[in-house]
């Protein structure tokens, strides 16, 4: 299957080869590189038998579950609650 991949270091991080460059300047396009060739000879062989599931056609979505609102009942607007201004008091 998939080999145990190594962690590369950050860009900004000295270089594993030992240069005493930054890894950026140095090896991360041959890296880079090496990782393009790998994952295209993965993707150049043929995978095997697929799987029964995959050739099933879609199933369409379950049906969406209408929010739990306690506070609002059937037959209110979006405003169930009134807005209170204060009075003005005296002249």
């Amino acid at each position: 299957m998939a080999e145990p991949t190594v962690k590369r270091p950050g860009r900004n991080e000295p270089c594993h080869c030992g240069s005493g460059k930054k890894y950026k300047h140095c090896c991360l396009e041959k890296d880079e590189e090496a990782d393009r060739a790998a994952r295209a000879a993965q993707a150049a062989t043929p995978a095997a038998a697929p799987p029964a599931e995959e050739n099933r056609p879609p199933q369409a979505p379950p049906p969406r579950r209408p929010p739990e609102q306690p506070w609002r009942q059937r037959g209110q607007g979006a405003r169930p609650f009134l807005k209170v201004t204060p009075r003005k008091v005296g002249s």
